[in-house]
């Protein structure tokens, strides 16, 4: 039965939010401890080259997760956003078991790899599905007068998610040192995601369904969702979908997952420093997530992807060449926090926008599938194309990429409608 009183639905919120800190913690977990196990996979002695070959990987595990975004949003869509939930911490729970287990490239050959190669291909279905059940559970189950605000718990535990990667990482960095991080330590960060996703599993099936699922669900004849239904009958929507997510998607993995590297292989931090930067920068987001979602309930969802996406144009190229020469830590963690301010715009409400353009019957795929298109071509990409224009000797050319693609998603954030006033999401 849907929740009908406050305490009810702000259990089933957090609950909710609880399960999607996990799931990105186990898909975080492989970019934070990427600088110790690289090398256990790939045997290239240049560190360069190890982490691209390992941001590759995270690259393929994004390609994925359409397919997992196609899949399991029309599961959600017929069978409830409860039972996607469930299935995508399953999924992902087997996928941070492979990695942890896995025999490195001396114990192995390519078999090493591989390995690594199938764990995210599984992940990246899990997560696929995990953001279009999440976002619209989230959404549906939020009041209409503080839909963005509860929504935007999502990011809050997608940044959580990452931060407490980090932050294991910055303990462990302090307790053991670097030798044991690259013998084993990283392989504990994996087996302890995996036992998270096992008890998120127990918290997802206590949840209750959304009042949008139940009444949906009560129709006989609903129209069906479908990949082709979504591109024949809402291709608007699709599509802004896509190009709305283009920018914000791209420079919050150029700002968050990619940073960390930067600072460590360009900025030239030692891994621990970087790694402290991140956890407290990515702290302060992760908290004004909720404020910034709050204020888009007054004064609308487009004036927060306008402002991400002028200041993402303006400053975006001034932050990292400023970062490529700065030594001090003080300022190095002032110039990031400066980008995740300009990124809040688009993290904070990302996910009620969506599910705002679109009817319940089809909504879990209609946010889920064009999000991971976009997620795949920019989000998935933004390391390794870093990567390889830093190894290629132009750099910067990155930081033109992400200006030039914030600056496309501008153009639409001006021209789309306020979906706060044209919401799809009917009931309280």
């Amino acid at each position: 039965m849907a929740a009908s009183t406050a305490p009810q639905r702000l259990k089933n919120i957090l609950g909710g939010s609880l399960g999607n800190l996990v799931e990105w913690f186990d898909w975080y977990v492989y970019s934070a401890f990427g600088l110790y196990f690289a090398s256990a996979f790939f045997p290239q002695a240049d560190r360069t080259a190890q982490l691209q070959q390992t941001a590759a990987i995270f690259a393929v595990g994004f390609v994925m997760r359409p397919v997992g975004a196609w899949a399991m949003g029309i599961y959600a869509d017929h069978k409830g956003r409860k039972a996607g939930l469930t299935l995508s911490v399953s999924l992902m729970c087997f996928g941070s078991l492979l990695i942890a287990f896995a025999p490195t490239y001396a114990q192995a050959g390519l078999i090493s790899p591989a390995i690594l190669l199938v764990a995210r291909i599984i992940q990246g279905l899990s997560l696929g599905g995990e953001y279009g059940s999440s976002a619209t559970y989230l959404s549906e189950m939020a009041g209409r007068e503080r839909r963005g605000f509860w929504s935007s718990f999502q990011y809050v535990t997608i940044i959580g998610g990452q931060l407490t990667a980090l932050g294991l990482l910055v303990t462990m960095q302090s307790l053991f040192g670097e030798a044991a991080m690259e013998e084993w330590g990283w392989r504990f960060a994996f087996g302890a995601g995996a036992a998270l996703a096992v008890v998120v599993f127990f918290i997802r099936r206590r949840l209750d369904e959304t009042l949008s699922y139940q009444n949906v669900a009560k129709v006989v004849d609903r129209p069906k969702s479908s990949g082709r239904s979504l591109f024949r009958e809402h291709p608007r929507e699709a599509f802004l979908v896509i190009a709305l997510t283009a920018g914000g998607t791209l420079a919050f993995y150029a700002y968050t997952t990619y940073m960390q590297k930067f600072l460590a292989n360009t900025s030239g931090f030692d891994r621990a420093t970087a790694s402290r930067i991140m956890t407290v920068a990515l702290g302060l987001f992760m908290l004004w997530q909720p404020l910034a979602g709050l204020l888009s309930d007054r004064i609308g969802r487009r004036r927060m992807l306008i402002f991400f996406g002028s200041c993402g144009v303006l400053f975006t190229y001034p932050i990292f060449t400023a970062l490529e020469q700065t030594r001090d830590p003080i300022t190095a963690f002032a110039l990031v926090l400066a980008a995740l301010v300009i990124v809040t715009g688009y993290t904070s409400i990302n996910a009620v926008v969506k599910a705002e353009l679109f009817p319940s019957h089809i909504r879990a795929l209609g946010v889920a599938l064009p999000f991971a298109i976009a997620n795949t071509l920019f989000g998935g990409t933004a390391e390794a194309v870093a990567l390889w224009l830093k190894g290629i000797g132009h750099e910067r050319w990155f930081y033109i990429y992400v200006t030039a693609v914030i600056g496309c998603s501008l153009v639409v954030y001006v021209r789309m409608r306020e979906t706060k006033t044209t919401s799809q999401i009917l009931e309280d």
